[in-house]
């Protein structure tokens, strides 16, 4: 038995991507504070890298175990920020 993958349509993720890229860049044109404006380009970068991952890493069709192995540095690096935020915001 041969399990045959559904391929993503790559043209219109290519689109999405070239948006929220635009989208971005725009962002530092919008009258709002800088942290944000900053908070609202990560947060596109995320969705991005998201679909990215999903799509073009082909992570949609993969089991559990790679979800596992992925996550683990993403709660190391929210975990290190939680540990030095105090730092960083109170460094004088």
């Amino acid at each position: 038995m041969t399990t045959e993958r559904v391929h993503p349509n790559y043209v219109a993720i290519w689109v999405w991507l070239v948006v929220l890229m635009v989208a971005g860049v725009l962002a530092t044109r919008l009258p709002l504070e800088k942290s944000v404006v900053n908070n609202l380009i990560f947060a596109i970068a995320a969705v991005k890298a998201v679909l990215v991952a999903l799509n073009y890493m082909h992570l949609k069709s993969e089991n559990w175990l790679i979800y596992a192995l992925a996550i683990v540095p993403v709660l190391l690096v929210v975990a290190m920020t939680l540990v030095l935020f105090p730092d960083i915001v109170f460094h004088r």
